[in-house]
């Protein structure tokens, strides 16, 4: 700008001009605190996204060490202790950002984070001068302990550049700033907007999880290489399916642990036969015989191959079940998975091929009738839903369950009637004195009979009748008579339970209105 006398135009130029620069700072500003919140859902997106795919690695490991204990056990055990640690430091973060955002008058799951410029709400939490409250020695605490915990199974599985990269980002050593040295957590937190430093919470919680991610992987990779051997080949037999109608044939293939289109066999032996060499092709032995009658059957026999001037025989058995044709079809309609409270409810509960001895059923409130038939009681149950379980035995002896989930309803509020009608009716006084006033389940599959006990009668201008049973008592028809044609009379506050359970509360009767007619 020009410097000596300005004129009034001009000042008012350069006036505006200092205004627009500050203007555009103030949206520069914002900017950059919204896209700071857009790092920020997408470090807590990918979070979530690592805690599911360490969770099927470590389902995948803990399998493995059901199925060979010598190999797998001590690295389950480590991965899932080292699991429980991660997660424990992600719920803490976790938590802690909520709190910071509710603090901070802001809706954890929606928050403005143009709002959150400011870090005094943090550097409260954090700092008292140049020391740490409590709250902020757990947090470099809990930090140290992540650390430690990662690197201490790392060093047990891992590289030196995965060993690295624990440290380098759990780091939380002083750091230089010119000639002198800041702790971690005023370098990192102390007077930084709030969305910079729930930023950089996110991150902790990220690398957390991927580095428990490379450990795992890690793992496996580990156990793999040990296993390329071929003296830890084992003979696998892999059938197109577990089990067989009576007319079909049974069929799949057998190979050897990782298969390789290159291997040949020299003799395979199944059930003491010897197999064609023209089913032996590609690394593996093709299967085609017949099922037989329904029941459970065996594969047994041994693989013959070379492995320099020696032949190896590797044995195996499998098992298989031929089932019978099936003659009905299984159908449910899956959202009326309904049990009511108050009544016996059927269920028909069965496992195809499975007998019925070898099948538990396990329930609140369920018991068995019969074969495959059972009826449940969920009258004090309290939750919404409720889970049935049902565990079967293979016929190989391996244990199998499977859960439907059901939901609990009350019984639908009854209806009252008089003389079977309900609703709004048309009656003379003559039928409205001699009938029986009652209550209905209209359109509920339960034959369920209701008994009445009581009801209130109310007629134009005249006070309120409590009746006791199911019939107008003589006040009621003596009200009742004077009562001119066209006007109505409402039998309301019907008294009901149900007759063969007495503890079960009904919902609140509906009312009947009669229109006298005479």
């Amino acid at each position: 700008m020009a410097s000596g006398k300005l004129s009034p135009r001009q000042k008012m130029i350069n006036l505006m001009y200092l205004v627009f620069i500050a203007m555009l700072a103030l949206t520069m500003s914002k900017k950059v605190l919204t896209s700071f919140g857009r790092v920020y859902e997408d470090l807590k997106t990918s979070v979530e996204l690592t805690k599911q795919k360490n969770a099927q690695q470590l389902n995948m490991l803990q399998q493995k060490a059901s199925e060979q204990p010598q190999k797998y056990a001590q690295k389950y055990k480590d991965a899932e202790d080292l699991n429980k640690a991660v997660l424990e430091y992600h719920q803490y973060l976790d938590q802690f950002e909520k709190e910071l955002l509710k603090k901070s008058k802001q809706d954890p799951a929606k928050p403005d984070y143009e709002s959150l410029d400011k870090g005094h709400v943090l550097d409260e939490i954090f700092f008292v001068g140049d020391k740490y409250t409590k709250k902020g020695e757990e947090f470099v605490n809990k930090t140290n302990q992540i650390r430690e915990k990662l690197l201490s199974v790392a060093k047990k599985y891992g590289d030196k550049a995965l060993i690295d990269r624990i440290k380098n980002r759990f780091n939380t050593d002083p750091i230089k700033e010119g000639a002198s040295k800041i702790s971690w957590l005023h370098y990192y937190y102390e007077d930084f907007p709030l969305i910079a430093s729930l930023t950089n919470m996110a991150r902790l919680e990220n690398n957390a999880l991927n580095s428990e991610n490379e450990i795992l992987s890690t793992i496996f990779q580990g156990q793999l290489i040990s296993d390329v051997s071929m003296t830890n080949y084992q003979p696998i037999v892999v059938l197109d399916k577990s089990a067989f109608f009576p007319t079909e044939k049974v069929t799949g293939k057998i190979v050897l642990g990782r298969f390789d289109p290159n291997l040949s066999f020299e003799k395979v032996i199944i059930n003491g036969q010897e197999v064609s060499k023209d089913m032996l092709a590609g690394g593996q032995v093709k299967l085609e015989m017949p099922a037989g009658n329904p029941g459970d059957k065996t594969l047994k026999g041994e693989i013959e191959f070379k492995e320099g001037d020696s032949i190896v025989k590797l044995p195996f058995e499998y098992s298989y079940s031929v089932i019978p044709m099936p003659n009905s079809a299984v159908i449910s309609a899956d959202k009326m998975n309904v049990v009511y409270k108050g009544v016996q409810n059927p269920l028909s509960i069965s496992v195809p091929g499975i007998p019925d001895t070898k099948i538990h059923v396990s329930a609140p409130g369920i018991r068995k009738v019969k074969a495959g038939k059972y009826v449940m009681d969920v009258t004090s149950y309290k939750g919404r839903t409720v889970d049935i379980v049902v565990s079967w035995t293979l016929p190989n002896g391996q244990k199998k369950s499977d859960r439907k989930t059901f939901r609990v309803k009350n019984i639908p509020r009854p209806v009252g009637t008089i003389s079977g009608q309900d609703g709004f009716v048309k009656l003379p006084k003559r039928n409205i004195e001699i009938g029986t006033v009652g209550a209905s389940l209209p359109d509920f599959d339960f034959d369920v009979k209701l008994v009445v006990t009581g009801f209130d009668f109310k007629a134009p201008g005249q006070p309120t009748i409590r009746v006791a049973g199911t019939k107008l008592n003589q006040r009621a028809k003596s009200a009742l008579r004077r009562v001119k044609k066209g006007q109505t009379v409402q039998i309301f506050n019907i008294k009901a339970r149900l007759a063969n359970n007495k503890t079960y509360q009904l919902k609140k009767v509906s009312p009947v209105i009669i229109e006298v007619t005479n």
